[in-house]
């Protein structure tokens, strides 16, 4: 069983040169995106062990990025209130990461006790830049197209090129990830994905004050969309865990 004392008995290991070297740059990143909705009247301090025994998984050798906590908005129908973000080099270090006993135990112990829904999106970032750690006090955005349906290849290139040219529109975020979803077991149909990285909350609400120029990328690709999911998320300290 993994408990607290076990479950961030690693974080010793985050020695200056092994968070170094996980900063490294590569030419893709696999992006793994989990959006959790707590249940009801839960308990605070359940759902601080919930979020600190997940942020103890990044101290795993599959691990480039990982970063766990509570949403400061969800623009959509399911009600999210809480989210993991975390990078890998490939999809066979992800999936190492998902069959890691401390990953499983994690998960049983601590999350599904707690939640009454989970959404997944996995996508590979192509032509990826800069450091794969996103730096603690980062606003995320992160957004979910679900398609409808026998749409042709070349409108989904058209919804991937109308996302992925957001970033050029706003030069307030730093880095922009697009990609297509390949894990649709917990996707609940969503196929499209982009995290959005703003150096911090004030960046992201600057966007909010140009919503008439993202309302005109939106118009682009809208006839080819059957759902979206928004939300916006702050990348807490590391050391939020250390005192457990």
């Amino acid at each position: 069983m993994l408990g607290f004392k076990s479950s961030t008995a690693c974080y010793p290991l985050l020695s200056p040169r092994h968070f170094k070297s996980k900063m490294s740059s590569a030419e893709h990143m696999i992006e793994h995106v989990v959006l959790f909705k707590a249940k009801p009247n839960s308990e605070p301090s359940k759902l601080d062990a919930m979020v600190n025994n997940l942020n103890s998984l990044t101290c795993l050798n599959q691990v480039v990025h990982l970063s766990s906590g509570p949403l400061i908005r969800d623009r959509s129908s399911f009600s999210f209130t809480h989210m993991l973000h975390s990078r890998y080099k490939s999809k066979s270090d992800l999936a190492d990461y998902s069959a890691h006993p401390s990953h499983v135990s994690v998960v049983k112990e601590y999350v599904l006790p707690m939640v009454d829904d989970i959404m997944a999106v996995d996508w590979v970032a192509t032509d990826f830049s800069g450091s794969g750690v996103v730096p603690p006090g980062s606003a995320i955005r992160v957004t979910f197209l679900k398609l409808k349906e026998n749409l042709g290849e070349n409108e989904k290139s058209q919804v991937l090129n109308a996302v992925g040219g957001i970033k050029e529109k706003f030069p307030g975020i730093e880095q922009l990830t697009v990609g297509e979803n390949f894990s649709p077991g917990r996707a609940k149909g969503f196929s499209i994905a982009s995290i959005a990285v703003f150096k911090g909350v004030k960046e992201l609400e600057a966007l909010e004050s140009q919503m008439e120029l993202a309302n005109e990328q939106k118009e682009k690709v809208r006839d080819y969309l059957d759902g979206v999911v928004v939300v916006d998320y702050v990348v807490s300290p590391i050391t939020q865990s250390a005192s457990l």
